[in-house]
């Protein structure tokens, strides 16, 4: 199917269960942004009869292959756990349809590049719903950093995490979910990609195990306890991320920027400008903007009526699974690897 340049662009999720009302929520954004929700596929009947309720009229489908049989819709994302991304997304592709995959586009390179691959031989759009690279705390961050307010950027820091058991729930399985790195880890390195403009050239990883599967429903499939990665860049910066169940003294922010002039931390809804001057340093705070992630569906849409450029392509989308990637083999085999994607 080539790029539509009709106005009406008829959407879908395959997913409507599950934790934060997801699918409503992508449906609802998709019909703002000017898509039609055409159609739903899930699992649970009781989900589905939500759909229902939610959008009077949409087509119901209990599996995606009858979804993508008896509907019409022009565009897929998919809401389903990380491990089911790549399957699901490679049979909408050969079914000629655009897929949007919740992050993170896949678990490992490979399943990235397959992806890929089928999207550029089927003629369709694939993208990675990173609605948090609109987030107002890095619009901010990127605007005062690129404008010199710390210097040139030395290193990042991003961490998520405290002291405390993991839910019971799928994003705590490692063969499901990937690991305790991907859920938080993904935002933190696209965030981080946004500020240092280099290639990737080699990834540490780290991992500690073990202490809290046994009281936990997944027993020996139980997320790290702590992963950690280290990243270099071909510019000689390098960023770290740590996602923690183990830190008994976690550190406010998530996300730290040094650079040679001073310091940036960052969360949320809050900044930090850290600058020395003289013997002394000054500290201005401030609050950040509201986040615009309406803006990713409009660019999907711009992008699938004309000659927008689409905003995160999947070779973007890729970058932070192929760090994640390599931190997790690299934890397993006690060495640093070399990236294959920069």
């Amino acid at each position: 199917m080539s790029k539509r340049t009709r106005k009406e662009i008829k959407a879908g999720v395959v997913g409507y269960g599950g934790a934060f009302n997801m699918g409503r929520r992508h449906l609802e954004e998709m019909r703002a942004a000017g898509m039609i929700p055409a159609a739903v596929a899930e699992i649970d009947p009781d989900r589905l009869r939500e759909a229902d309720k939610d959008f009077p009229g949409i087509g119901l489908y209990s599996d995606v292959a009858g979804m993508l049989k008896d509907s019409d819709v022009d565009l897929v994302t998919l809401i389903t756990p990380h491990n089911t991304h790549a399957p699901i997304a490679l049979q909408c592709i050969k079914a000629g349809r655009h897929v949007v995959s919740e992050k993170p586009l896949a678990i490992t390179t490979a399943d990235c590049d397959r992806m890929i691959a089928q999207a550029r031989k089927s003629g369709v759009v694939l993208s990675t719903y990173h609605n948090r690279h609109w987030d107002g705390c890095i619009r901010q961050a990127v605007k005062k950093i690129r404008a010199g307010a710390i210097g040139e950027v030395v290193r990042i820091q991003g961490r998520m995490g405290a002291w405390g058991k993991p839910h019971d729930w799928w994003r705590s399985s490692k063969s499901v979910s990937g690991g305790i790195l991907y859920d938080w880890g993904v935002h933190l390195l696209e965030y981080s990609l946004q500020l240092i403009d280099s290639e990737i050239t080699e990834v540490a990883g780290f991992a500690k195990t073990g202490f809290w599967a046994p009281q936990t429903a997944w027993k020996d499939d139980t997320n790290e306890d702590e992963g950690f990665a280290v990243v270099r860049f071909a510019s000689g910066q390098w960023l770290t991320l740590c996602v923690t169940a183990l830190d008994a003294n976690p550190k406010p922010g998530r996300m730290e920027v040094t650079g040679t002039r001073g310091t940036y931390v960052f969360e949320h809804t809050t900044w930090e400008l850290i600058t020395p001057q003289s013997k002394d340093v000054v500290i201005r705070k401030g609050k950040n903007p509201p986040d615009e992630s309406r803006r990713y569906y409009e660019n999907i849409v711009a992008h699938l009526q004309g000659n927008t450029p689409l905003a995160i392509t999947p070779e973007w989308a890729r970058r932070p699974i192929h760090i994640l990637d390599l931190a997790d083999r690299s934890a397993r085999q006690n060495r640093s690897l070399k990236a294959k994607y920069g």
